[in-house]
């Protein structure tokens, strides 16, 4: 046991040379490989400013009030829906087929306005804001089977633009407030 002694106040050491080294390559390589989660929301692009355009009175009869409440219940026109009508409803409300005076005369006209409660869900909110985009979805797609016989998709930009001239996607967000609905919740 004579070579295994210890020397008095020395002890062993690990070289740490490389060590800068390994971390600087394990950073690059978490860098490179990792997949940044990126929060997407609604793409939705707001019409350019024009400071010449003045406040016009609106008829009542041109805009579709689509109210959820901070229970998530859904009012359309201060009547009880569910998401599965909101679609139906909207394409009736933009297209007015049997020319009813409480609707719009003319798609060009409809407005749908969406207005939630500050505790309204995420979830029932984009449910409802899908719904919405749907209707004008189907819309587009029928006005281009009919016009072009092809589909929506399959169309070039300048008949887009003509179908969307004659259907635009017309959906006005009203700041979350204090939604009063069904029995006033």
């Amino acid at each position: 046991m004579i070579g295994l002694r210890r020397r008095k106040g020395t002890s062993p050491s690990v070289s740490a040379g490389s060590m800068a080294d390994i971390a600087f390559l394990l950073l690059i390589f978490f860098l490179v490989t990792t997949e940044i989660m990126e929060e997407t929301g609604i793409r939705v692009k707001l019409p350019p400013w024009d400071p010449d355009i003045t406040e016009q009175e609106i008829p009542r009869r041109n805009v579709l009030n689509i109210l959820v409440n901070s229970k998530d219940q859904i009012l359309v026109e201060q009547s009880e829906a569910s998401v599965e009508t909101i679609r139906e409803t909207t394409k009736t409300f933009i297209m007015n087929p049997q020319g009813l005076k409480t609707l719009p005369a003319n798609p060009r006209k409809a407005i749908v306005s969406l207005q939630n409660d500050r505790s309204t869900s995420y979830r029932k909110y984009l449910e409802v804001y899908n719904e919405v985009k749907a209707a004008y979805n189907e819309l587009w797609e029928e006005a281009s089977q009919l016009r072009f016989g092809k589909s929506y998709a399959k169309l070039n930009d300048l008949d887009r633009k003509d179908i969307r001239k004659d259907i635009p996607l017309v959906i006005s967000e009203a700041d979350p407030t204090d939604v009063k609905g069904l029995n006033g919740i």
